[in-house]
């Protein structure tokens, strides 16, 4: 079995603007837009682990 992190499908509406400049981001990166999303909501989740921990 794979240890890769199971994957579930979302949908989430963003401002257009918002789409473009992630859109070009991934781009510049090689990327999906889909892993570039997940890409940067772990990286701000790390950075904020403790607070949303807190929180709960």
């Amino acid at each position: 079995m794979s240890d890769r992190p199971l994957k579930e499908k979302v949908s989430i509406t963003l401002d257009s603007n918002i789409v473009a400049d992630v859109r070009q981001l991934a781009e510049n990166d090689d990327r999906s837009f889909s892993q570039y999303i997940n890409m940067v909501l772990k990286y701000w989740i790390t950075l904020n682990r403790k607070k949303i921990e807190k929180e709960q």
